[in-house]
This record gives structure tokens, sequence and C-alpha cells, in this order.
């Protein structure tokens, strides 16, 4: 492909993603696989430069674009060289015309960039989500053997952390390949050690998806206790076993749950249980610099459905914890209607608990919890609170 059929390509992706954001649809990585799959033609590197063009045209956007071609008259606007290949020869975009739609420079959607102000996230702090997120792993404890990690990265703050360059290809790697490493963000470890798993406890990954963070748990406590995984989404638990297969992880339960019915599942660990980690589905303004096309997906009415699930949640993980264990409440968000605010409510419905801000190597205490940033500690955005049922 020339650089021309390279950008003009580019904008046919970037129609895809837009329509998708607007209809809640397959994420941007999704369609641009979906998209090379057949056409066979385009070679690695036209793959990567394509890619590269499609995110660098989401992240330049705030409010999204009307087409493709706005979205990257942006890019344009801002760099001669890509403008010069609006050109109109062979498959390179047409010339572009005077007073034609450019997409909106800026973070987010109005509406969004005033929630963040409003919980003391600058503009200009928050324009750190849309960089280029670091490859982050997490060296697995359970798979014996020596610290054999891929050459060329550096230590982070989380325990067993390890920090890389985005372009790593860390899945081809020896060590990848037999388990002893879990790619997985620095905060998003931190998290996980807010919870203080140990050996022989019982402890609930209430949210566990597909089982990121149920497998640093099932590190931290060595195989030995009860370790529960549960979701409402059949799917991503099915993806759970396999993963742990892979990283050595060992009776770890699964429940499917049903969601207003998460109780009825979970009844025999009531009041019994050590600790619950409440991963909560969020809003994920915290994850920008991975999927930055979210952002034009987040609306005012879905933002409240979420802060709605997770006071339930909160509730629900509540009934489960026994007198002197923890529940550890978790959201990759930024807005305080997602993180400090749902801690002051869970801490006013309920009384005989206190609230122990987590003790982690980063972060900014907000409110009852720390607020972990990208641009304060190079982690991905998240809240973490530390409830301790007295």
């Amino acid at each position: 492909m020339t650089p021309g059929a390279r950008v003009e390509a580019a904008i046919e992706v970037l129609d895809l993603v837009i329509a998708a954001a607007r209809a809640n649809g397959a994420p941007a990585d999704r369609l641009i696989s979906d998209w090379f799959r057949t056409r066979r033609f385009a070679g690695s590197k036209d793959r990567r430069a394509v890619r590269e063009l499609t995110y660098r045209a989401i992240r330049a956007c705030g409010e999204i674009p009307e087409t493709g071609r706005a979205a990257m008259l942006r890019v344009a606007a801002e760099d001669p060289q890509v403008a010069a290949l609006f050109d109109g020869i062979g498959h390179s975009p047409a010339q572009i015309v005077p007073g034609e739609p450019v997409a909106e420079a800026g973070l987010a959607p109005r509406w969004l960039v005033d929630r963040l102000a409003a919980s003391d996230v600058s503009e200009t702090d928050a324009m750190a989500l849309l960089d280029r997120a670091p490859l982050d792993i997490r060296f697995n404890t359970l798979r014996a053997g020596a610290l054999d990690l891929p050459e060329g990265g550096e230590r982070s703050v989380a325990a067993h952390g390890w920090r890389y360059p985005p372009e790593t290809r860390i899945e081809q790697s020896d060590a990848y390949l037999r388990g002893a490493i879990e790619v997985q963000d620095t905060g998003s470890q931190l998290t996980c050690e807010a919870v203080a798993a140990r050996p022989g406890e019982t402890v609930i990954d209430l949210c566990a998806g597909a089982g990121g963070k149920t497998l640093t748990l099932a590190a931290a406590m060595e195989n030995a206790g009860t370790l529960v995984a549960s979701d409402a989404d059949r799917t991503r638990l099915s993806r759970l076993a396999p993963r742990a297969e892979r990283a050595g992880a060992t009776g770890i339960e699964t429940v499917l749950l049903d969601p207003g019915k998460e109780m009825q599942a979970l009844q025999r660990f009531a009041d019994a249980t050590d600790a619950v980690l409440v991963d909560a589905p969020c809003s994920g303004t915290g994850t920008w610099r991975r999927n930055p096309e979210a952002r034009w997906r987040l609306t005012e009415a879905q933002l409240a459905r979420y802060a709605a699930t997770q006071a339930r949640l909160l509730d629900v993980a509540a009934g489960l914890v026994k007198p002197g264990g923890r529940l550890i409440f978790v959201t990759c968000s930024l807005l305080d209607e997602e993180g400090m605010r749902q801690a002051d409510g869970f801490l006013a419905r309920h009384s005989g608990w206190r609230a122990a801000v987590p003790d982690l190597p980063a972060g900014t205490v907000r409110g009852a919890g720390l607020r972990l940033s990208p641009w304060q500690d190079g982690t991905d955005g998240f809240f973490v609170a530390r409830f301790e049922r007295l």
C-alpha cells in the first residue's frame, strides 16, 4: 500500500469505528482486525501504519466525528505530511476542499470533560489519558523458577510488576507461553494488593469477568484456601479456566450470577468471607489510553446506570463479609460518582463498617479511598477503597 492508500484505509476503518460507537457495537481493535481479514494484500507494515493512523485520529478528536474523513482531517490539520497525502492520486483520499468538515479536537465530549473537572481532574492532566499506554506485566509466582523475563523491561511499583515499551511483543516470549507472566496494568495489580489475600482465606472476586484479578489473587493465596470467581457474563467467565490452567492456578470455583439475585447463588458464603473484591462495572474513563473510542460511547444515562449497579453490588458484597473481614471496591474510573461518592454512600448505608485507605506505593487519597492516574502514577485510572467490617 502507498502512504496515501494507508490514509484512505484508515478513513474507511474510522467510519466503521464511528458507526460502532454510536450503536454500541464492536470495539475499534476488533473492527481493525476484521477489516484486514478480508484484505490479504496488506502486509504487516501496512496493518501497523493503518492501525496507528486510526488510533491517532481517535485520540485527536474530542467529540465523536461526523465521518472518518473528518477525523483524519483533524490529524491532517496538525500534520502537514499527512495533509499532503490527500492528493486524490490512485487510492489516496481526495484533495482537501476548503471549508469541508473537520472534527473538533479535544479530550472528550463536553459533558464528560465537565464531569471530570467536577471530580478535580483538569483537562490538562486528563490529556494523559490519551497517551499510548506502556505494556505492564505481572510475574506469576505460581510458576516455579527463576525470574526469567524478556529483555527491555524495568521494575514497576507493583510487588511483582514489570513495565515494557508499548510495542513489545510479550505474548511471543517463552515466559508468557509457559505461564510465568501475565499482561496486567500496574494499577490493576495494585488494586489486587489492596485485597491483601492470604493463603487459607475465603476470597470472592464478585465481578471476575475473564479472571485477570482472580489469577492475581490465586497467586497471593498460593493456591491455598477458597477462591470464588463470580460474574453475570457466562462468556467472559468461561475464559477463566484455560487461563487458570496456563497460570498454574488451581481450586478456583466459578459461580455464574443472575443479576439482582446474586445472594441466592452465593448464600453459603454469607457472613463467612474473609475478603470480597468488587471490581465493579463502570464507565472505564481510566482506560482511555487503551480504549480511546470509549469516550465516544459513554452517555449520561449509561453513567447513571453504572453508578446504580455499583451501589447494588457493594450492598451484595457487604452481606458476604464476615465480622473482621474486608471489602475492596474498585472501578477503573476517575469520576467521583463511581469512586469517592460510592464509598461515602456505602458507609452511609451500612453501620458497623469503617474505611481503611489502602496502603499502596502509588495513588492519591480521594475521600475514603485512593485514586490512581496516568499523570500522577503512570497507571490506568482507578479508584480503590477498602472497608472493614467491625
